[in-house]
């Protein structure tokens, strides 16, 4: 049994036994009002995670707070949460779907050769430096072999992503690949039809593109991806953008 799963039936038990009490007309058990009150309105772990996550204000606060994560399967095969990481004020932030295998060995996002693709794409074409934006993936641990990350997956992690969106306030995201952008836009979303669009996540423009891995078994998609970081760059008014958006 996991912790998370003792908290839910411990907390389960005392509402219970409250609810008991209240029913029988008698007295709660010595606890502080504010404690009973705390019991009655959350109930379960789950919703005193999400007040807790909530209260979050920093990326260093969120990090700590995901802590050794346990709360999907994913956990058991990983060598390292990969966070994300770069400007916590970033103008532009990038989304991936998951970590592969060079990323969860060094707990880094996009190092493996996807990702040395992705920083020249910031460096040599957007004429950023990789530590002015900020990377991260949908998922912070790598999925075996590589799959897919399965739909509970995937909502486990959102809520964290959608913190790290919240807390640093892009004004544009760039999402790479299908996965990205099925999580922040909606299982409609096709990359194939929808790249090159732009879009909105929760009042931020969105930009899909394809995503640097598949870039390496297509070199052919390298022009549209380059078109659509133009319109990224012409976005953020950064020389060599597209004026017609």
């Amino acid at each position: 049994m996991t912790t998370i799963e003792e908290l839910r039936q411990v907390f389960s038990w005392l509402k219970e036994q409250l609810v008991t009490y209240r029913e029988l007309g008698l007295e709660p058990p010595p606890l502080s009002q504010r404690t009973v009150q705390y019991l009655m309105l959350c109930g379960t772990p789950e919703n005193m995670g999400k007040k807790q996550l909530a209260e979050i204000s920093s990326l260093e606060d969120l990090r700590a707070f995901i802590g050794q994560c346990t709360r999907c399967p994913l956990h058991e095969g990983r060598k390292n949460l990969v966070f994300g990481e770069g400007n916590p004020r970033a103008r532009l932030v990038f989304v991936g779907e998951a970590p592969g295998r060079e990323e969860d060995i060094m707990g880094q996002p996009f190092v493996g050769e996807a990702g040395r693709l992705l920083t020249r794409i910031i460096e040599n074409g957007m004429g950023l430096r990789r530590e002015d934006v900020y990377i991260c993936n949908v998922i912070k641990c790598r999925p075996p072999g590589n799959r897919d990350p399965e739909t509970k997956e995937v909502q486990t992690c959102l809520p964290f992503l959608q913190k790290q969106l919240e807390i640093i306030k892009p004004e544009v995201i760039c999402i790479l690949g299908r996965i990205a952008g099925q999580a922040l836009l909606g299982r409609d979303f096709k990359i194939t039809q929808d790249r090159g669009k732009w879009s909105e996540f929760q009042g931020i423009p969105v930009m899909p593109t394809f995503h640097p891995a598949y870039l390496l078994r297509n070199p052919r998609a390298k022009r549209p991806v380059w078109e659509d970081i133009q319109k990224v760059m012409d976005r953020l008014g950064l020389p060599g953008g597209r004026t017609n958006g």
